[in-house]
């Protein structure tokens, strides 16, 4: 669910980068753009931190069943 927000932010950021660029704002263009790779980023790290929970769930999930048997 945060991977999806973030991604949906990144896109917001990015069709205000061009618009900006398209009015020749480049200043402005510029930090949007960079706040929406920054967005990208965090939607990224929020999908690795879910993997990697999942993963670590299921680790101890069969660990416990080994320990049982």
């Amino acid at each position: 669910m945060t991977e999806r927000v973030w991604i949906i932010l990144s896109g917001v950021l990015l069709v205000a980068a061009a618009v900006f660029l398209w009015w020749n704002n480049l200043s402005a263009a510029f930090v949007t753009a960079a706040l929406g790779a920054c967005a990208w980023f965090l939607s990224y790290r929020a999908e690795l931190r879910k993997k990697t929970k999942d993963d670590d769930s299921s680790d101890e999930d069969s660990g416990e069943e080994s320990e049982h048997q």
